[in-house]
């Protein structure tokens, strides 16, 4: 029985976060000034804890959001499987009228339960599904790493918490998020729980 704790957290504020440009899998953005403070909150909250390994994205905004704790010697790895899902033709973008009616469209699609639904160029929740499994098999397969730092990103995250806890993936947005907001999840070697919710506190 393999027993394992993941932190899981999403990645600091970036500037297109803070001017609502839409930000995929696509865009390799880094953190602006707020989120490199938010990173460092994060690292003097969790400083002590005894983490083995730290899995993040292959998008810089992960690597740069848990930099103080690889400074300080934790290993890290890439996966891919933990970058943000893809919003095609509309990454990079501006809000505007017509790409928040699609946006609200493309979510409307998805709690009905058509998770195959995705912009041009994009990805679906089924698509990013099958990648964050694969990622979740390298992350499980190390019994060794009883504690783990995750960093990744929103609506990935909350993909992912429905494939830990079993949710089907229609009900996404029951875990809401901002951002290096952390959810604690224990494994106790046959299911995940989820320990902490949306915990922020180390932001205050």
């Amino acid at each position: 029985m393999v027993e394992k704790t993941l932190y899981i957290v999403r990645h600091g504020q970036t500037e297109f976060n803070k001017l609502g440009i839409i930000q995929g899998r696509g865009v390799n953005t880094d953190l602006n000034d707020e989120g490199r403070k938010q990173a460092g909150l994060f690292f003097e909250a969790y400083k002590n804890v005894p983490f083995d390994k730290a899995y993040i994205s292959a998008l810089k905004r992960t690597q740069q959001s848990i930099q103080p704790f690889i400074d300080g010697g934790l290993p890290f790895e890439k996966l891919p499987g933990l970058d943000e899902l893809a919003w095609g033709i509309h990454e990079g973008q501006l809000p505007t009228t017509e790409n928040k009616a699609a946006f609200l469209q493309i979510m409307r699609d998805w709690l009905d339960g058509n998770l195959d639904s995705k912009f041009e160029g994009g990805e679906s929740p089924n698509e990013v599904e099958v990648r964050q499994r694969e990622a979740l098999e390298v992350i499980m397969s190390h019994p060794e790493e009883k504690t783990v730092l995750i960093c990744m990103h929103g609506r990935a995250m909350r993909l992912l918490l429905c494939i830990l806890t079993g949710k089907p993936l229609t009900e996404m947005d029951t875990f809401p998020h901002q951002n290096l907001v952390l959810y604690k999840v224990v494994y106790d070697g046959e299911k995940f729980e989820i320990v902490d919710f949306n915990n922020a506190e180390h932001l205050k």
